[in-house]
């Protein structure tokens, strides 16, 4: 296939890839018979939408898409003995992972719960020190005490933990992974178990939750009570489902959509105290959830005190709110400097070891736990390919890997851990965890290479860029953007549209040490903002700066800027060409 505007070779080293031209017939006919915008319509057509369908997708409505909880296995034992838990006001204990998910998730039982007029116990594992889910001396102390303990994005995997907790009864809302063999639990609710029929998999951990809370609010009003308000408690499920990077897909679209209008309102104490130290000025959008609030919440379970993001996120004191905010800003701020260097360090060991291969890898001693997570995300998104960063302390090798669509590298790290060619590991298809020796850190990725080149990983070209439409700057309108936002929100699994403008003139403006301000004009209309990030970090800065009497063909995400009172257009540019 040609590539798209002949962009062979951008100035960030990619091929343009245009729309599919099959796709393209089908949005055209869609545009005809909904008299919906083209570009819109690209979008829908890409995401499988019929003309007949489009009103429903652009408006999805959570009481059409939320499905029955009790299509979940155990779900049922779950909210019964939940609610007896609550009505013989007995000790309950809720064991959560430190990350967003499994802080938001701690957070909804603890919000319905107070509803309810009672109290739980909240223990997160310390990152370092215990690592990731239930371990026996925590569970064996958290049985001693208490009747029931929750355990929430995580458990599924913990056999010896969940036996070692005599005396309780252990529930498990988790989504990852499952073995054929499930932890002798009282329940175990996850869309992820292999007898399930994998319909609610895109679940993140906080879903499933949500479900749970909706079978015991109806197991409540069956009994003549009436539960907590659970809409109210949606924008803690927004967060997590984005943050998770959990496909926004089904009902996972409406739970962020609904949630984002909860959280517009500004009610939960730590979400307002949040989004004040991030400086959000404006709604929340997907974006914001997933890069203002959800690093700051992940900071504390990265590199401070683990239970940090769950108490912020649970709170309902304004003070208490306000101090915990901005301690997660000042560990998110240290997060940062500690991820530049380690992705500075991972990224020449990739780069040096090749990016073209099923799989890009680094490790190397000292890596802080907390970050390797979010650096093999960046190494995922620089070469297109599935990514693991590991760190080592002494013999043992403590990593995270993410995936790319299409290739379920939680099941591939499963397989090794089943080979014993690492300690353990698990995960989703778009994230994992694993612990291994040195000894086994060569053969392992070598092994895990080839499992994922069998799933196709490798196949693309790692600098390809996908283009879903071409416009005018006249065209790029609020109207437009305003009508394509219906079609989000854009994440994982739906990714938000990129436009190209062809010919363009540029009038550049550097702002601060990295980034470039644009002034865009096709000679169609009134001129396009653009902003660069970090545009001085690799070529598009250099390239763009002094541009002469040349024009470029520009690509990138549109957006909607909003200061001083006024709403314009403004495109968040990814790359460009000579035209």
């Amino acid at each position: 296939m040609t590539a798209f505007l002949n962009v062979e070779t951008s100035l960030t080293g990619r091929r343009w890839v245009g729309p599919d031209p099959v796709q393209d017939r089908l949005a055209e006919g869609m545009a005809q018979q909904t008299r919906l915008p083209l570009p819109l319509c690209r979008i829908l057509t890409a995401r499988g939408v019929a003309p007949e369908d489009a009103p429903a997708f652009l408006t999805p409505a959570l009481r059409d898409l939320l499905p029955d909880p009790l299509s979940l296995k155990d779900m049922a034992p779950a909210a019964t003995r939940l609610i007896r838990a609550v009505t013989g006001r007995e000790r309950i204990a809720i064991f959560a992972d430190y990350d967003v998910d499994g802080g938001s998730s701690a957070a909804l039982l603890i919000v319905w719960l107070r509803a309810m007029e009672c109290e739980a116990t909240l223990y997160i594992p310390d990152r370092i020190d215990e690592g990731y889910g239930p371990n026996v001396p925590a569970m064996t102390e958290l049985a001693a005490r208490h009747d029931l303990i929750l355990c929430v994005d995580c458990g599924t995997l913990s056999h010896d933990p969940i036996a070692a907790a005599e005396g309780a009864d252990v529930v498990i809302l988790d989504h990852h992974l499952a073995l054929e063999t499930l932890p002798q639990a009282l329940a175990v609710v996850n869309p992820n178990r292999q007898d399930e029929d994998g319909a609610l998999a895109h679940l993140c951990a906080a879903g499933v939750v949500f479900l749970l809370l909706v079978e015991a609010n109806r197991q409540l009003r069956n009994a003549g009570q009436q539960g907590p308000d659970l809409m109210a408690m949606l924008d803690l499920v927004a967060l997590a489902t984005v943050a998770d990077v959990a496909p926004l897909v089904g009902v996972n679209r409406a739970f962020v959509r609904q949630g984002l209008k909860v959280m517009a309102r500004r009610e939960r104490p730590g979400l307002r105290a949040l989004a004040d130290v991030a400086r959000m000025d404006k709604a929340p959008t997907s974006y914001a959830l997933g890069f203002l609030l959800g690093p700051r919440v992940n900071a504390g379970g990265r590199i401070g005190q683990a239970d940090l993001g769950a108490r912020l996120l649970a709170t309902d004191n304004d003070a208490e709110a306000s101090a915990m905010a901005a301690r997660l800003d000042q560990l998110n701020t240290d997060r940062r400097e500690i991820t530049e260097r380690v992705r500075e360090e991972a990224m020449a060991q990739a780069d040096a070891r090749g990016l073209d291969g099923p799989l890009v890898w680094a490790a190397a001693d000292g890596w802080h736990p907390g970050v390797v997570g979010i650096v093999a995300a960046r190494l995922k998104e620089a070469a297109h390919r599935p990514s693991v960063v590991i760190g080592f302390q002494g013999d043992e090798g403590k990593g995270s890997a993410r995936s790319i669509p299409g290739v379920d590298l939680g099941a591939a790290i499963q397989r090794l851990a089943a080979e014993g060619m690492i300690v353990k590991g698990g995960g989703h298809k778009m994230a994992a965890g694993l612990t291994l020796t040195r000894a086994q850190l060569e053969p392992a990725m070598a092994r895990l290479a080839d499992l994922l080149a069998r799933q196709g990983a490798g196949d693309g070209g790692p600098r390809d860029l996908r283009i879903d439409s071409l416009l005018t700057t006249t065209a790029a309108t609020v109207a437009l953007i305003e009508q394509i936002e219906d079609a989000g929100p854009f994440g994982a699994s739906a990714p938000a549209p990129r436009f190209a403008f062809a010919n363009v003139a540029v009038s550049p403006r550097r702002m601060g040490e990295s980034h470039l301000k644009l002034t865009v004009s096709d000679g169609s209309g009134p001129a396009l903002d653009a902003i660069a990030f970090g545009a001085f970090d690799g070529p598009l800065g250099p390239a763009l700066e002094n541009p002469g009497h040349r024009r470029f063909h520009l690509a990138g995400r549109l957006e909607l800027n909003h200061w001083n009172g006024r709403t314009r257009v403004q495109l968040r540019l990814e790359d460009a060409a000579l035209a």
